[in-house]
């Protein structure tokens, strides 16, 4: 076939637009470098604390979370061996936020039992939220239920813009799904704060109530979720030291990474915390976990993950949990799972239960 001097023009005019342009734009960004593991655990405590303070920060000016005392407990069902209570609680931000608790019947204030904080995903599914933890849209089992059942107090909320929540922001019901979710991205913003800032203090205050309940052993909690909910963990992980270990699916996710594969389009406004990249990339916040036990758990062809960018991670993480000796071994595990998009499979699901088994409930 012929290509004539017209085609071939358009042809490489037609490549060279789709070459995706963040070289261009990094390179006009000074970005902070790759975090420098120190050489001893006493300078990294030091870096820790420093790196802690700066995610706070660039959360944004945060309201202070509502006391315990805010949540009801307003419906309950008997579910034969565990029982369900749907609770709520005003965030103090001008929502009321529900959520699932789902109570063992073992667990006792004389019994303790151990507790997982579950985090719903996002998936463009804005009406489902809490009812997650009782589907099978994200995970191979529906979690509220199986989790109880294995003897652990499962507790998920709604999500900002998820749930009962959507169609409750600023503008109202006339601004659902993901155009609500930009409304409140918004109006956080001229607030000075963040979304993301305003869902993880959500998850705190819910850790906070699960911590309260005189039938938890608050030693000996863990949090768990896939794609948003993954990533809701190891931020929670990273702010809070009450969780005793986590499990992440999917969204392990290396921010310059995301950009150089052309895939910022992968996740929502929420997710993004101006100024992260001027200080640190995701690392920094992951590494903060450390020395407790983290599974993460990653398809090799999941676009919001780009796999250079997971195993870059891993490698920097494990030098960290390295500084904490024998405390930390074998508590940080980055698998990754070949031909796997961004899905939740029966096996990863078997490999969390015997995670939280390990380091939480047997904790």
């Amino acid at each position: 076939m012929r290509t004539t001097a017209l085609g071939l023009t358009l042809l490489l005019t037609s490549m060279h637009a789709a070459e995706p342009q963040a070289e261009n734009w990094l390179s006009h960004l000074k970005i902070a470098p790759p975090l420098k593991v120190p050489t001893d655990l006493a300078a990294w405590q030091k870096q820790r604390a420093a790196i802690r303070t700066q995610l706070n920060e660039l959360l944004g000016d945060l309201p202070p979370r509502p006391p315990v005392s805010a949540f009801q407990i307003i419906a309950k069902e008997d579910k034969g061996s565990y029982t369900q209570e749907t609770l709520q609680f005003d965030n103090g931000a001008g929502e009321i936020v529900k959520g699932y608790l789902f109570l063992p019947k073992s667990a006792t204030p004389q019994s303790k039992a151990p507790a997982i904080l579950y985090c719903h995903w996002h998936g463009g599914q804005y009406d489902i939220g809490k009812s997650e933890l009782l589907q099978t849209n994200a995970t191979p089992v529906a979690a509220g239920p199986a989790l109880a059942e294995a003897g652990y107090v499962v507790l998920g909320i709604d999500a900002s813009c998820f749930g009962e929540r959507n169609g409750k922001g600023p503008d109202g019901p006339q601004q659902k799904g993901g155009a609500g979710e930009m409304t409140a991205a918004k109006f956080h913003l001229w607030a000075g704060r963040t979304l993301w800032g305003m869902i993880i203090r959500d998850d705190l205050t819910a850790l906070d109530y699960l911590c309260s309940r005189p039938e938890v052993d608050a030693q000996r909690i863990g949090v768990t979720g896939i794609s948003m909910g993954s990533t809701r963990s190891w931020w929670i992980m990273a702010l809070d030291d009450r969780p005793r270990a986590a499990v992440c699916v999917a969204c392990m996710t290396h921010y310059e990474e995301l950009i150089r594969a052309g895939m910022l389009k992968a996740h929502g406004i929420y997710y993004f915390v101006p100024g992260m990249l001027k200080h640190f990339d995701t690392e920094a916040v992951i590494a903060l976990a450390a020395p407790r036990p983290m599974l993460f758990m990653t398809g090799d062809q999941d676009g919001g993950s780009p796999i250079d960018g997971v195993k870059h991670l891993g490698q920097i993480v494990e030098q960290i949990y390295a500084l904490h000796g024998d405390e930390a071994k074998p508590s940080f595990e980055n698998s990754i799972y070949p031909g796997v998009g961004h899905v939740y499979l029966p096996e990863m699901w078997e490999k969390t239960l015997k995670w939280m088994e390990r380091w939480v409930k047997g904790g």
